[in-house]
């Protein structure tokens, strides 16, 4: 059935987040990151990497299916569901006791060759309203017709600038087999296909594969730590478009290239195929 464009405009529930050092630091030991402002409680609060707010975001993104017009939808429909797109804007690091709110608002709806493309905004706020974080997701149905006639309620904003890859800095990150299975665990994101080979199998995918938002957060690790200096508070906005699938045990490339404040990236898996293209991470 088609995804219905009266859904524009409707919003989520907030939803409450009570966010502590446990979950901040379980999310960056899965990944492998163990810088110290991520993981040391002694001295100062503990921190979130940059992409954590993805696992706020990750319920509320279900919610969506609840509302008036995503019900259009049947369960294999919104199983052919993919994440193609990221924008996060960071207006200041998640923190160790944060009571957080998140809320996502659908702004956009288009056809595309593929199928359905929508945009949805998701806010994250603390208690005194303030953004702490703001995405701008695109997702894709495939195969899925819309109906009603295509529109946007607001527009995402502009994407920075990105420089050409030529002779960039190159980074190998090795996944190893598991990996999906602890991203998922420690970002409190559970999607079967990432972690059940069987379902992932009847999706019609060669077996279980890397979260795309893992593989983002892998890549930002990187270049935190090497553009800057390991200080994930210059982190103000990071993004970029998802493909190809990275499956484990495998090594994945990460190529990069700053200019001025715009750090421009690329992930390719072990075939050479872009996990990640138009990749961005800005810094203050």
């Amino acid at each position: 059935m088609p995804l219905n464009t009266e859904i524009l405009g409707a919003a989520t529930a907030p939803l409450q987040h009570s966010v502590d050092a446990r979950w901040l630091m379980a999310y960056a030991a899965g990944l492998g990151d163990l810088n110290p402002r991520y993981m040391d409680t002694q001295d100062q609060a503990v921190i979130g990497h940059p992409v954590f707010p993805v696992c706020l975001e990750w319920p509320v993104i279900l919610n969506t299916r609840d509302m008036a017009g995503s019900q259009s939808l049947t369960a294999q429909e919104s199983a052919r569901g993919v994440h193609a797109a990221h924008d996060l804007h960071i207006y200041r690091p998640v923190r160790d006791g944060d009571e957080l709110n998140t809320q996502a608002t659908m702004i956009g709806i288009h056809a595309i060759k593929p199928g359905a493309a929508y945009t949805m905004r998701l806010d994250t706020t603390d208690i005194t309203g303030e953004l702490v974080a703001r995405t701008y997701q695109l997702g894709i149905y495939r195969g899925v017709e819309i109906l009603g006639e295509p529109r946007a309620t607001e527009q995402a904003p502009e994407l920075p600038r990105l420089a050409q890859l030529d002779d960039p800095d190159t980074f190998s990150i090795f996944v190893p087999a598991g990996s999906a299975h602890t991203y998922t665990e420690c970002a409190r994101i559970w999607n079967p296909i990432h972690t059940d080979r069987a379902v992932a199998l009847s999706a019609g995918l060669p077996d279980i594969i890397l979260h795309g938002t893992a593989t983002l957060a892998l890549a930002v690790s990187k270049i935190v730590d090497f553009y800057a200096d390991s200080d994930a508070t210059r982190v103000t906005r990071l993004g970029g478009r998802f493909s190809a699938m990275v499956l484990m045990p495998s090594t994945i490339s990460l190529q990069a290239r700053r200019v001025d404040d715009v750090v421009s990236f690329q992930v390719l898996t072990d075939k050479a195929q872009p996990a990640i293209s138009s990749g961005f991470v800005c810094l203050s």
